[in-house]
């Protein structure tokens, strides 16, 4: 009830009476007299966003009420679909966003310079990094379970590392002398938990959306169910709905390709699950990226 009071003016000013509270993340889902909202605050830039979908006829996002600096918005439950079906949904739900918000930049050489450099650093910081840890690995007498994994992916480790570095010079070269570039207002944190399909469909959670290149959303997505789904053909089927540039595909096969480190975390049963996880993804990555780097794939 506490919890409750501490908002009464945010229910009061939009004549709502709170029954029930429940804390989900940074997210308040309240259940009131006239359904169930969650509840968001120090939400500002949202507003501007809705705004802009709503002009690029885009109305995919749950009906929204503001007070002060928070964000109230109506809640619905997902009905029960296979989320093989839904992640394809999802796809195409996120293509006919980036169609109806596609528009061309100006840009110099120093704005590609920038994401160049960019990737590069952290591309070089990752492979100091595994080789630091190889080198401490092979030092020792007796192996962890995750040194043993490093230890015998090492080379498939790197070499995702060099392809990845090596496609980046690539890029760049292509893009240089370009003097623009296709932005779309991405929603930059696409999961299946982010995508409600019930009486209304749409994307939730677009506190980090913004305007930039289309293949952000993508490769977000795959970072969260890479393992999980077909992307191979996910990436047709986005391509079908809204084609990549050559230069676009280019650039997220490299973010795709590009390792995690390996996170600190509780065990050392959790920290092998996750090793294996991010050594799955290389090998996952190198079976989507592979037929595109044959000589039918360029003809496509």
């Amino acid at each position: 009830m506490n919890n409750i009071r501490k908002y009464k003016d945010v229910f009061k000013n939009l004549d709502l009476v709170p029954n029930k509270i429940e804390y989900r993340g940074k997210t308040i889902i309240v259940d009131t007299n006239k359904g169930t909202f969650a509840l968001k605050q120090n939400i500002k830039r949202n507003k501007n966003i809705y705004e802009y979908l709503s002009n690029r006829h885009f109305n995919y996002y749950p009906k929204t009420r503001n007070y002060k600096e928070f964000e109230i918005t109506e809640y619905n439950n997902d009905i029960l679909i296979p989320r093989e079906q839904k992640i394809i949904d999802l796809i195409e739900l996120m293509a006919l966003l980036h169609n109806k918000t596609t528009h061309y930049k100006e840009v110099t050489e120093d704005d590609y310079k920038e994401i160049y450099e960019d990737i590069l650093s952290n591309i070089e910081h990752l492979e100091t990094y595994y080789l630091d840890r190889i080198n401490i690995i092979e030092s020792k007498i007796f192996m962890s379970p995750t040194e043993y994994l490093v230890a015998r992916n090492i080379s498939k480790i790197l070499s995702a590392l060099y392809y990845s570095k090596e496609e980046l010079n690539k890029w760049y070269e292509i893009v240089k002398d370009k003097k623009k570039i296709r932005n779309v207002c991405i929603h930059n944190n696409l999961s299946l938990e982010h995508f409600i399909e019930g009486e209304n469909t749409y994307f939730i959670s677009w506190d980090k959306s913004k305007i930039s290149l289309p293949i952000f959303d993508f490769y977000k997505l795959y970072k969260h169910h890479g393992l999980e789904f077909d992307f191979y053909n996910l990436l047709k089927l986005y391509e079908k709905k809204y084609p990549l540039q050559k230069e676009e595909r280019i650039l997220l096969f490299i973010l795709m390709a590009i390792p995690d480190k390996i996170p600190y975390v509780d065990s050392e049963y959790n920290k092998c699950k996750k090793t294996s996880e991010i050594i799955d993804l290389i090998y996952k990555t190198e079976y989507i990226i592979s037929p595109y780097n044959s000589k039918e794939g360029e003809k496509n």
